[in-house]
């Protein structure tokens, strides 16, 4: 090495790698694997990427979505076999070649499931100002999750005090984030879950006004009539399935739905039918999907809005932590079965 050179440092990276980015059936903690690579610890010269050492990692219902072969769908965008699975995450910053970031700010967005990342598409890395709430919220609360949560209700599904409004899977990321923003409007709020502990904390923890366990319901309509005698003015559906069959029955007029995840049809090689469809037309609803990513422009009020929220104890937050890399596949297989408990994410390094 000539005098006056810096150094380049190559070390090992451990990985969380899918070994089929197709993957047919349910998926399985087989499906991925742990891997070593190596990585150097530099930024390429003139590349305007982030090098950065992952501290936090989030496990998504989404990146299901990511691993099928789904029509519209942009799992080949994302995943290549032998390569790590791509999601949102905490980390700090070791080396840059991007004028926005330097070594050692702390940043959120797309990175990978594995120990250090080299960033290269920095659209979506926001830069961390506000330490003084966990920096895992950044996973979840004050990121994707509750960003989706924020602009989905009240972007898409317009509010109103005194609306009836219905979350589906709503002790997940977005789902409890949506309730206590409905709560704090002013609207009446039910919310479905998969456990009878995850319904209990619903109404005690986040304040829903009733909640019920979809796994012990045999009939979605007459559950919903049940919860809506008045019917639903705004439904937040991250299921699809036979969840917004059902809702559709029970909309009222001009009701919104504010489609933001099919979680019950991640697993299925053929989605089910949505049948009930005409209620779309006689009830005036108007039903829209949205991504999170057409939104983040609107990131710093989103702050400006949560963050006195949190400190004041408005929003409350659960989150299911586990330790290590190795334990992101039971985490993200265990979102399909309802068997977490919260905002699943996982601590990689404690800087």
């Amino acid at each position: 090495m000539a005098s006056g050179e810096e150094e380049v440092v190559s070390i090992s990276n451990k990985q969380v790698v899918l070994k089929d980015h197709h993957v047919t059936g349910y998926l399985k903690e087989s499906d991925m694997c742990i891997s070593i690579s190596t990585i150097t610890l530099k930024v390429p010269d003139n590349s305007k990427g982030v090098l950065v050492k992952n501290l936090y990692l989030s496990c998504d219902p989404y990146i299901r979505g990511h691993t099928k072969s789904i029509q519209g769908g942009y799992a080949d965008q994302y995943f290549k076999t032998g390569s790590p699975i791509i999601g949102y995450g905490v980390a700090k910053v070791l080396d840059s070649g991007h004028p926005d970031f330097k070594k050692d700010d702390l940043v959120w967005g797309l990175t990978g499931w594995e120990e250090y990342t080299l960033i290269t598409e920095t659209e979506s890395l926001f830069k961390i100002h506000r330490t003084d709430v966990p920096l895992s919220y950044y996973t979840g609360l004050l990121s994707m999750p509750g960003m989706t949560a924020f602009t989905g209700f009240y972007e898409i599904c317009s509010p109103k005090k005194g609306e009836y409004v219905f979350v589906s899977s709503a002790f997940g990321a977005v789902g409890q984030v949506v309730g206590q923003l409905a709560k704090l409007l002013g609207c009446y709020v039910v919310g479905s879950a998969g456990s009878k502990e995850k319904v209990d904390l619903l109404k005690t923890k986040f304040g829903f006004d009733e909640a019920f366990n979809y796994k012990e319901e045999k009939d979605y309509d007459a559950c919903l009539k049940r919860c809506f005698p008045e019917g639903i003015d705004i439904y937040f559906d991250n299921v699809g399935g036979k969840m917004l069959d059902a809702a559709l029955l029970n909309m009222r007029l001009h009701g919104r739905i504010a489609a933001c995840g099919m979680i019950s049809q991640y697993e299925f090689e053929e989605p089910e039918g949505v049948h009930h469809l005409f209620n779309i037309i006689t009830k005036r609803v108007r039903i829209q999907g949205f991504m999170v990513f057409d939104y983040y422009d609107l990131y710093s009020n989103f702050l400006g809005i949560m963050i006195p929220y949190i400190k004041a104890g408005k929003i409350v937050y659960e989150e299911d932590i586990s330790e290590g890399l190795e334990s992101l596949p039971a985490a993200l297989v265990k979102l399909f079965s309802g068997k977490n408990a919260g905002k699943a994410v996982a601590v990689i390094a404690r800087e």
